[in-house]
């Protein structure tokens, strides 16, 4: 029997900023329902590999593959439209809105319904419907009716994980998801990744510095380091490499 093809794959990825190559062929394949970490030191190109395969910037050469249809030149929107979602370190919100009206956006975009004088009222209601039911999956909807700038940093990052289940992707993509949280709020965001994790039809690609999170969270590690993927494979093999003992935790083997 034939294997199924990865969900998403790079191939070759490069860009060039004038004569820096910051991703160097990044050759990668992502699994369905499968959570790789994307590790390495500041500036290995972790968050512009990110950028490429979500579409804020354009590859220099080589080919950004989803479900075997290639995307590389494809807009952020039409690539959202495919099934890739993204988080990023800042949140990315309407400030001025409630929380529902927030996640209630993204569901009335996903469905395509628009709001006019004719629409049906019925469609309002499943679509609020789908916006209370996203925020209790991530334990907002006391915080419903809230305007989101009054929200803590805590909740606003949970607010950014129902925006993307909201749009129902099959590739989720986390950019330093705990980034400038409290200590008691991060395993709040943890288990929702978690909870997202158990969907076996969606597949997680998730960069993060934290060595505890990555270890309880990821099936895969994949490392780059000044542009250039050095290693992958199962986090505790990865992270007893040398490369990623000196490149990524700044020791030598002997000192880890």
């Amino acid at each position: 029997m034939a294997q199924e093809h990865p969900i998403l794959e790079t191939r070759d990825l490069t860009i060039r900023f004038g004569g820096h190559v910051a991703v160097d062929h990044v050759s990668c394949a992502f699994d369905r329902g499968t959570l790789t970490a994307i590790v390495g030191p500041n500036g290995a190109g972790k968050t512009t590999y990110f950028n490429l395969i979500s579409g804020q910037l354009p590859a220099s050469a080589g080919a950004v593959v989803l479900n075997g249809e290639e995307i590389t030149r494809m807009s952020v929107p039409e690539r959202t439209d495919r099934g890739i979602g993204r988080a990023f370190q800042l949140t990315n919100l309407f400030p001025t809105l409630s929380v529902r009206e927030n996640v209630r956006l993204v569901a009335q975009a996903k469905a395509r319904k628009g709001f006019d004088l004719f629409s049906i009222a019925e469609s309002h209601i499943e679509l609020l419907e789908r916006a209370d039911h996203v925020l209790s999956e991530v334990r907002l909807i006391d915080q419903a009716d809230q305007t989101v700038s009054a929200l803590p940093h805590g909740d606003q990052r949970k607010l950014e994980v129902a925006l993307l289940i909201a749009l129902g992707p099959q590739v989720l993509m986390f950019d330093e998801p705990t980034a400038g949280m409290s200590v008691d709020e991060v395993p709040v965001i943890l288990e929702l990744i978690k909870k997202l994790k158990n969907d076996m039809d969606r597949t997680i690609l998730l960069v993060e510095h934290k060595m505890d999170v990555i270890r309880s969270l990821a099936d895969r590690i994949i490392v780059l380091h000044n542009g250039e993927l050095v290693a992958e494979g199962e986090p505790a093999e990865v992270i007893a490499l040398p490369v990623v003992q000196e490149a990524y935790l700044g020791k030598t083997p002997e000192a880890a």
